[in-house]
């Protein structure tokens, strides 16, 4: 898409679509089609069937697989591909970039931004409510990542993962005898 696409995508998810309804609210407004067409002039690359969900905000740079979903009022800042038939929950944040703080003699507000660092959800993954990714970070395929983590390092294939800073639960290929 143009960068006029993408300039009207905006204007018209940012002005109605994130605010309508959530798409399980029962009130049926055409929400998830409209919100899903926004999204294909907005992303990178918008699979099908995708489920934006209402008050969700996203980068231009995100990619978004066939199945998924961006949960209510999540906020995917950068480069971020999410695979296919990604569950993602409310409030769920995935950070890109830090501010650089190295210095101590100049406030780090001034100090600017470190370089972004793209981050990589694999497909069939769960994202509990109020998750927050930090930059570089690549979840792997069939993952769960329980509500409330903060996931600073890569997450294994099929692992199950909580906490702050998230840690290996469980291995959901492991079968307990």
């Amino acid at each position: 898409m143009g960068k006029l696409a993408v300039k009207f995508g905006k204007l018209l998810y940012y002005t109605i679509a994130m605010r309508l309804p959530a798409s399980y609210s029962g009130i049926r407004v055409g929400q998830k089609a409209f919100r899903a067409f926004c999204g294909r002039l907005i992303l990178k690359h918008c699979g099908k069937n995708v489920n934006i969900e209402k008050g969700a905000s996203f980068s231009a740079k995100a990619s978004l697989g066939d199945y998924s979903g961006i949960g209510v009022n999540a906020r995917i800042n950068g480069d971020c591909t999410i695979g296919d038939y990604v569950m993602m929950g409310t409030d769920v944040v995935v950070i890109t970039r830090n501010h650089c703080y190295e210095r101590t003699d100049i406030p780090m507000m001034h100090q600017g931004f470190a370089e972004e660092r793209p981050v990589v959800i694999g497909n069939d993954v769960w994202i509990g409510d109020r998750v927050i990714i930090l930059p570089g970070v690549h979840i792997g395929d069939g993952s769960i990542i329980a509500a409330g983590a903060v996931v600073t390092r890569d997450v294994p294939p099929y692992a199950i993962v909580g906490g702050v800073p998230a840690k290996v639960i469980k291995n959901r290929k492991d079968r307990e005898e």
